[in-house]
């Protein structure tokens, strides 16, 4: 797929508009993806990264407009640190989760958390934001961050989706704040509403949310089998794991992937499935 351009207001619907930030990554896909919703009164998600020229590029698609809240899905840095210049240069209002900040032991350097984000307005499950002709409505997904939301836009059955869904790429659950016992109950929560449409902060938008969201419960249960298999067999480490199960990765996906097997162990840990011996893991 060709890279779309950054710095642009993109047009995607009558009420949605996205900004692609620069910074392509192998996680980021090709960039934070910020939505602005409405026109006249509106609502920004995901502000970005604090990257000076990104957050000019917002400013100058809602020039002349009021913005009535700057919204984050969660808290990675990769998503939040632009609402405190967008804050200060518009005087809106920051909403959307809620305050995270833990010791990120993961592999991602732009997913620490972000230290600094203070909502002037913590949204909880099914709290609603509105303006002219929209409303947004928070969906609690916990599981790649215990604080992580969708917003639901229901005047186009449309729903942000973060980084809990993505078209491009599963999500990193990366313990100890990610959980895939509450990731994998988030999923099947959402396969249980009527969206039309997601809109991903990272990748291109999903036109079968359901389908995706069925595959990727599958894709995670595929996982989960394939632990289960390896550590009947011996006890093994998770860097050992991440060798038989992911053949062909990108070597700067290993961490990643170390931590998503992490996530699966513990949640089969919890359930008496696995048992944890130092560095290595074998079945109950």
């Amino acid at each position: 797929m060709e890279r779309p351009p950054t710095g642009t207001a993109i047009t995607l619907s009558p009420l949605v508009r996205r900004v692609l930030a620069p910074n392509p990554s192998a996680f980021t896909y090709f960039g934070t993806q910020t939505y602005i919703v409405g026109h006249g009164e509106v609502a920004v998600i995901d502000p970005g990264p604090d990257l000076p020229e990104h957050v000019d590029a917002l400013l100058a698609a809602i020039e002349g407009e009021t913005v009535a809240a700057i919204v984050c899905t969660h808290t990675h840095r990769d998503h939040s640190p632009a609402s405190r210049p967008l804050k200060a240069a518009t005087a809106a209002p920051i909403a959307g989760c809620a305050r995270l900040v833990l010791e990120d032991g993961g592999p991602r350097a732009d997913a620490a958390f972000d230290t600094d984000y203070w909502p002037d307005r913590a949204l909880a499950d099914g709290d609603a934001l509105a303006g002219p002709g929209w409303t947004l409505e928070a969906v609690a997904t916990p599981g790649h961050t215990s604080n992580h939301l969708c917003l639901a836009l229901p005047e186009e059955k449309a729903l942000f989706t973060g980084d809990h869904v993505m078209g491009w790429s599963t999500s990193v659950v990366s313990p100890p704040d990610g959980d895939m016992a509450a990731y994998m109950a988030s999923l099947d929560r959402l396969l249980g509403r009527d969206d039309r449409v997601y809109y991903p902060a990272h990748g291109e938008q999903v036109d079968t949310p359901q389908r995706l969201v069925r595959g990727m419960m599958g894709h995670r249960k595929q996982r989960e089998g394939q632990i289960i298999r390896l550590l009947r067999e011996q006890p093994r480490a998770i860097p050992q794991m991440v060798e038989k199960m992911y053949v062909g990765l990108d070597p700067r996906l290993s961490g990643a992937a170390g931590r998503s097997v992490l996530a699966h162990l513990v949640d089969l840990r919890q359930r008496g499935v696995v048992v944890e011996e130092g560095d290595t893991w074998r079945s109950a």
